[in-house]
């Protein structure tokens, strides 16, 4: 969305999808193909898109543009350098079809299509654009779905957070004073420092992943 301008893209780790040629970051592929194992999503559900160059999300822009006009393609097309398509991190599934829209494939909430969307939180898979949460800046999408990792799409999940609303809530936690506790990992949030480098000082042996939010500071999973 052209309003949403704050987010640009480093170049992911990639890897083809379902013997296709469409492409995913290593860790969004891997938990994709674990959770369709799981399920036989494979048979019913196919790849429609993953990563997209710059140059490609320009070009559905104005082919949307053109065909379908501004407020179909502010609804259901990214801003050129700034789709999530372009991190590699998302992709469109479509159910299994002679014919599939390339913008908007069908993805019913019935069958084998509702049965990943019931088993994803689980591989760290979140449906990114629900229906009513206009805060994302797109409209609803059924078929677009974003690897967010482990424990966070549970939790965004259970409390039926989006992205957008997840990382505002995270802010609850500081990391020196508060830590969210799911299950087996800790949830925080660490401020970015507005005059030089953050520096993170860590007591604990917990493996630790340190996330940038892209916003203003740092999700610390531990």
């Amino acid at each position: 969305n052209p309003s949403f301008p704050h987010h640009p893209l480093p170049h992911p780790d990639l890897v083809t999808v379902a013997d296709t040629d469409i492409l995913l970051e290593r860790r969004a592929a891997q938990a994709l193909d674990s959770l369709m194992a799981a399920i036989g999503g494979w048979k019913e559900i196919v790849p429609v898109s993953g990563w997209r160059a710059l140059e490609e999300q320009q070009a559905i822009w104005e082919d949307s543009l053109a065909e379908n006009g501004l407020p179909f393609t502010q609804t259901y097309v990214a801003y050129p350098g700034h789709s999530e398509h372009q991190t590699g991190l998302a992709i469109d599934l479509g159910r299994r079809s002679a014919s599939i829209d390339f913008i908007r494939p069908d993805f019913p909430y019935t069958g084998l299509c509702q049965t990943f969307r019931r088993e994803m939180a689980r591989y760290g898979l979140i449906q990114r654009y629900p229906a009513g949460k206009e805060i994302t800046g797109i409209g609803h999408e059924p078929w677009h779905f974003r690897y967010v990792g482990q424990p966070h799409a549970a939790i965004m999940e259970a409390r039926g957070l989006t992205l957008e609303e997840y990382i505002a809530w995270l802010r609850e936690f500081p990391y020196e004073s508060c830590r969210y506790q799911e299950k087996n990992a800790i949830v925080s949030f660490l401020p970015g420092a507005s005059d030089g480098p953050t520096i993170l000082k860590r007591d604990s042996d917990l493996p630790c992943t340190i996330s940038g939010n892209n916003v203003d500071g740092f999700i610390i999973t531990e």
